[in-house]
């Protein structure tokens, strides 16, 4: 949902905060999906942005036979695991890929075929200027904010002032 909400303001018409491919690699980094930053084409950055909105239909079920392909294209290019064995004989994990932004993308991909086919729902922030997506785990299925701490906080503040205002 991180690369979903890459889009900020989608109820205004958004404000896109992949406005360049070096802010890609600074976002991919920050997310922790490259190890230190890498340069990136502008048509991977192109890539993302498509990549970002076939993640937002489909998790929110009004994908089209496009987006599947395209997530299923990405996946592909995920990094494959790899093991190797250290001088010290500790078994370690390494993965494995021929371009670092493009196996990025690829695991953002498999990752979006998991929460696709998981059973969480995929909810947009009630909060009236939000708009983020989040992944709803919740028992009953009811959250309605992306995070307590930040929107619901101020919607049961807003709300409690209204109540008590014409006191």
């Amino acid at each position: 949902m991180d690369l979903v909400n890459t889009l900020r303001d989608r109820h205004r018409g958004g404000r896109e905060l992949l406005t360049s491919p070096s802010a890609l690699v600074e976002w991919l980094v920050l997310a922790g999906l490259l190890p230190r930053p890498e340069p990136a084409s502008p048509e991977a950055l192109e890539a993302a942005i498509a990549l970002r909105e076939a993640v937002d239909r489909v998790t929110r079920r009004a994908g089209r036979p496009a987006d599947v392909l395209l997530l299923n294209r990405h996946a592909r290019q995920a990094p494959v695991p790899q093991l190797r064995i250290d001088g010290d004989g500790v078994p370690r994990r390494r993965l494995d890929a021929r371009d670092p932004v493009e196996g990025a993308l690829g695991s953002l991909a498999v990752d979006a075929i998991d929460l696709a086919t998981s059973d969480a729902d995929v909810r947009i922030c009630a909060y009236d200027d939000c708009g983020l997506r989040f992944a709803d785990t919740s028992p009953k299925r009811n959250r309605q904010w992306c995070s307590m701490s930040r929107c619901g906080n101020r919607a049961k503040a807003r709300a409690h002032y209204a109540r008590t205002r014409g006191r």
